[in-house]
């Protein structure tokens, strides 16, 4: 599935000159709940940042570098940027997948892309998210955490299956 490559993901290389690992996509399903549809009988805009953390929850969880994780490690990751594109509206029952991709960066940061899709195939939505590892305090660090680093090693070494999926 083709995904729209953002400005912040564009590395292609590692900082030895190697490639790039594929970014990490992982899939989940859902159903438009009545609580989530506004006025117009669509979903409401601000939802759609819902959207994509269930699929980012459930991609970092899956690979150990979720909210549980950074939790027992006191590293908190806050989102510094987000974007959404909006293609076209979904309605009350409707069914979607959400598709986030995790894109490799060795910076102190999760970078994640993300596209939902309608049952007929369409795209609904794109959009990405920056998360930055701090400290507690606020501070950005500027290494990234030993957890996440072994992660990314592991990663690199393609011991990380580029696509999961649940709901599938």
């Amino acid at each position: 599935m083709a995904m729209t490559r953002y400005p912040y993901f564009t590395s292609s290389h590692c900082l030895d000159g190697s490639a790039a690992p594929t970014p990490i996509e992982y899939c989940v399903d859902r159903i438009v709940r009545f609580d989530e549809v506004d006025t117009l009988e669509i979903v409401w805009h601000g939802h759609y940042a819902s959207y994509f953390e269930d699929a980012r929850v459930a991609l970092g969880e899956h690979l150990g570098i979720g909210y549980s994780t950074l939790y027992r490690e006191q590293v908190p990751a806050p989102i510094k940027q987000l974007f959404v594109n909006y293609h076209r509206p979904l309605a009350f029952a409707e069914r979607c997948r959400i598709v986030a991709r995790l894109h490799w960066s060795e910076a102190a940061r999760m970078n994640m892309s993300y596209k939902i899709i309608n049952t007929q195939g369409e795209t609904v939505a794109t959009g990405f998210s920056v998360q930055m590892f701090t400290l507690k305090t606020g501070e950005y660090l500027t290494q990234q955490p030993d957890f996440y680093a072994a992660f990314c090693q592991r990663w690199k070494l393609g011991q990380i299956p580029p696509m999961l999926s649940a709901g599938k």
